[in-house]
């Protein structure tokens, strides 16, 4: 199978685990996954198959969206609940306070992810080197947090909507938010609801992958490769320039035809541009770009 395929991955489960127990599934090797999610955290983990496998570091570097539980008054050395509790604090903050502080946190800023990380420093994973009990200088990483929203409030427990760039730790984002209150915070509960713009309704579980096999309606659910770029411009080249594209060969601009308006033609003459190009049957082939001033479209990335 070639596509990407919406996971809702489960509790319990890393993204690793996942990935294997669809190669089972699928009995297919060559499969990937699109960013970590931590054993305990549920939601949209979109896996790519076959050509797909290309574009996961795309895929990885999209902005995402979480659902989160921040419990107040506590702080852990995993900076959720799953860890060993290093302090405890009354709460008393009110919620007009928490929403202050809670709004503070939007925007670029820089965030040191935390020691139970998958991140390596000089080889090694931080989790193996916390978990020897060792914690070592992590370098601030910058992130942006486009809009934090509270869903509900009973403390000491907020319910949060994040909206965020790649490399944004919700652990570590729950853990700064307690902190700048006084009182402490961790993560109580964490769900991905949006990732490289698929969402939880999109999303099957395990099983549910398993039991659409069985019924042979599996192809259904796998999104063609070309969903990925539907946001580009569409080039497709003419029967006399098909060998140029097979072999991953530069493009004439005018071997073939646009999606575009004259206008919109117009607009992108103004900078370099991508385009998703096709077949003369309109399989979808790779990813050109065109540079002002040039004749021929040339490969970004090919799919064939």
């Amino acid at each position: 199978m070639d596509g990407i395929l919406i996971i809702n991955k489960e509790k319990g489960f890393t993204s690793h685990d996942v990935v294997a127990k669809l190669r089972g599934i699928l009995h297919q090797k060559k499969i990937g996954h699109t960013g970590t999610l931590d054993p305990d955290a549920t939601g949209v983990l979109p896996v790519c198959l076959g050509r797909a496998t290309r574009v996961c570091e795309l895929l990885t570097d999209s902005d995402k969206i979480y659902e989160a539980v921040l419990h107040l008054g506590v702080v852990t050395d995993t900076q959720d609940l799953t860890g060993c509790v290093l302090e405890q604090h009354p709460v008393n903050v009110s919620p007009e306070e928490i929403a202050a502080v809670t709004a503070s946190f939007e925007g670029a800023q820089e965030q040191i992810p935390p020691m139970y990380s998958a991140l390596k420093v000089n080889g090694r994973k931080l989790v193996d080197l916390a978990r020897e009990g060792r914690v070592v200088e992590r370098k601030p990483r910058p992130i942006t947090i486009y809009q934090i929203e509270i869903l509900e409030m009973q403390i000491p427990e907020v319910k949060l909507r994040v909206s965020c760039s790649k490399g944004t730790y919700i652990r570590t984002l729950c853990h700064d938010i307690g902190r700048a209150l006084g009182c402490g915070g961790a993560m109580q509960a964490l769900v991905r609801t949006r990732a490289a713009g698929f969402t939880l309704p999109e999303a099957l579980t395990l099983s549910q992958v398993e039991a659409k096999r069985d019924d042979g309606s599996l192809s259904e659910a796998v999104i063609p490769l070309e969903r990925i770029f539907r946001d580009l411009p569409a080039f497709t080249v003419d029967e006399a320039h098909r060998k140029l594209l097979a072999n991953g060969n530069p493009l004439p601009i005018e071997g073939g035809s646009w999606s575009r308006t004259e206008e919109e033609k117009d607009t992108a003459a103004e900078g370099p541009e991508q385009a998703a190009v096709y077949f003369p049957d309109g399989s979808f082939a790779a990813v050109y770009e065109k540079r002002p001033g040039h004749s021929r479209l040339r490969p970004v990335k090919m799919f064939l």
